[in-house]
């Protein structure tokens, strides 16, 4: 059944990208709770952008970017599998722990 196999595939792949997401978020300084779903990720995600002091404008600009991108993901829920892992990757490439020239990137305010 190709199907069956392509939407296993696809709940990995998200799976997956769900648990790196928890950790970026972690790594933004937010308290990711078990098996939290897209839009509580995004919450947090731009609670703890919101409370950082010695981020730049640009990290700024890319967390709520990713923010973005988790929110649309939310919005698809399992409409658009492709599309949703799409902006799911795109959440975490944004999210990821930018190096801030003026200190740590992850100093909680």
């Amino acid at each position: 059944m190709i199907i069956g196999d392509l939407s296993a595939r696809l709940a990995a792949v998200r799976g997956r990208l769900i648990i790196e997401l928890s950790r970026a978020v972690t790594d933004w300084g937010g308290q990711v709770p078990e098996d939290p779903g897209v839009a509580e990720l995004a919450d947090l995600l731009e609670d703890a952008a919101a409370t950082l002091r010695t981020i730049t404008s640009s990290t700024r600009a890319e967390l709520a970017g990713a923010v973005g991108h988790l929110r649309a993901a939310d919005r698809l829920g399992g409409l658009l599998p492709a599309v949703t892992l799409w902006h799911l990757r795109q959440a975490l490439q944004r999210s990821a722990p930018l190096p801030d020239p003026g200190g740590p990137a992850t100093v909680p305010g």
